[in-house]
């Protein structure tokens, strides 16, 4: 693996947030492990040491000394995944201008406080794509134990030709050379991933440039993540060498085949149209109203999603993500984007939906073996909402706890 980034070889003699994880039982919800569609009536969830040590029927739990927990009449599952964030935008003021002018302290507050956003939400992982060096002390602050946060996977500066999409908060480089030592610089930076930007309304990267930036990315053991919105660029991308497709678009059978035959997921990113689709939301984030009737006009278009659902039914995994810190998209928002995607046939129902921001969440990030589901072994990574998302995905906007490795990150106390 790279050298690890210079704050990890700092002796940190307590955290300043050092939560509790005693052994809890939590216990008489219903479960929904995320394995397949199962359902657990009256169930229950045993963690200890950071861990799932049981899961079962509550009649069948025997006598145990762990702290229970009364989830009656509510809901347990996995903490939720959402798999492209900004947390150093807060979704309120200008992309560009927040970007150029925020100082790193003001970037630093936000990302603060879009992460109890994430937490009261029940996100209990982001993958952050990325906003100048923001995220690089995000993660830091979270597992130095500085602030309370989700756990991260970050991309440090996203990398882009010079003058390309977003080349205002970005990593801009250009030639193979300049690329190669814009991957080095996240990889010294600690990211865990490295990301591209395929593409806007043209392609960009030369096609030596494509293959320097995830050569040097894959050389140094990081997966690689491309914004790319329409086929001609997914083709690219995905024959180059990416691991996955953000955001994604519409897609010929033959891009199809290529994903599913690399096993290239895609995390499709609606909330942006979603919440600025609705005008009463829109308009308190300044949207323009010819904005907001192209919103309008595009989710209420079948076609547009095609070339997704088509992916979706083909095999092609799909994963939740919203684009959080997007113009109207707060870092808590999340039940929108899901019955999106439901509603466009991108997941088949409800459960499909939820497996979007856990089980495959996990896998985009590579953590499936630790995270995604409530299965013993796992990470004791779980949220209790209020009601029965498999029902109402509205149920996810009533998130009464939600723990981190067996630790409560809200509702501590209740």
């Amino acid at each position: 693996m790279p050298e690890p980034p210079a704050w990890r070889y700092q002796k940190i003699l307590k955290p300043i947030f050092d939560l509790p994880a005693p052994p809890r039982v939590f216990i008489g919800g219903r479960v929904l492990t995320c394995v397949g569609d199962e359902v657990i009536e009256d169930g229950y969830v045993a963690v200890e040491k950071g861990k799932i040590v049981a899961v079962g029927r509550a009649r069948d739990l025997g006598r145990t000394d762990a702290e229970i927990v009364d989830c009656s009449g509510q809901t347990i599952l996995p903490g939720l995944i959402n798999s492209h964030a900004h947390l150093a935008w807060d979704g309120i003021h200008d992309l560009a201008r927040q970007s150029m002018d925020d100082p790193p302290e003001i970037s630093a507050y936000k990302a603060a406080a879009n992460m109890l956003k994430c937490l009261r939400a029940g996100i209990t992982l982001v993958r952050d794509l990325g906003m100048n060096q923001a995220n690089f002390f995000t993660k830091q602050a979270v597992e130095q134990g500085i602030f309370p946060g989700p756990r991260l996977l970050i991309s440090g500066e996203a990398i882009v030709q010079t003058g390309g999409h977003t080349y205002w908060c970005c990593r801009q480089a250009s030639g193979p050379d300049e690329m190669r030592r814009a991957v080095r610089e996240q990889v010294r930076g600690g990211a865990d991933l490295i990301k591209i930007m395929g593409c806007h309304d043209t392609l960009e990267f030369t096609d030596a440039e494509l293959e320097a930036v995830i050569d040097e990315a894959h050389r140094n053991r990081l997966p690689v993540t491309a914004h790319a919105t329409y086929n001609d660029c997914i083709y690219r991308v995905a024959k180059a060498g990416v691991d996955v497709i953000e955001h994604g678009g519409s897609m010929t059978e033959e891009t199809i085949q290529l994903l599913l035959e690399r096993r290239i997921p895609i995390v499709t990113t609606f909330a942006p149209l979603v919440m600025q689709a609705q005008p009463e939301i829109a308009r308190q984030f300044n949207i323009p109203e010819w904005k907001i009737a192209e919103r309008q006009r595009a989710i209420a278009d079948p076609s547009r999603y095609a070339g997704l659902v088509r992916a979706a039914e083909a095999g092609v995994p799909i994963a939740f993500g919203t684009d959080a810190g997007s113009p109207a998209v707060g870092h808590d928002v999340v039940a929108p984007e899901l019955k999106f995607m439901v509603q466009i046939g991108v997941k088949r129902d409800n459960y499909d939906a939820l497996r979007s921001a856990t089980l495959v969440g996990a896998q985009v990030c590579r953590l499936d073996h630790r995270l995604g589901t409530l299965e013993v072994g796992k990470d004791a990574d779980l949220i209790v909402v209020d009601g029965n998302p498999l029902d109402d995905l509205d149920a996810l906007q009533r998130v009464r706890m939600t723990v981190i490795a067996g630790k409560k990150m809200i509702g501590v106390g209740d």
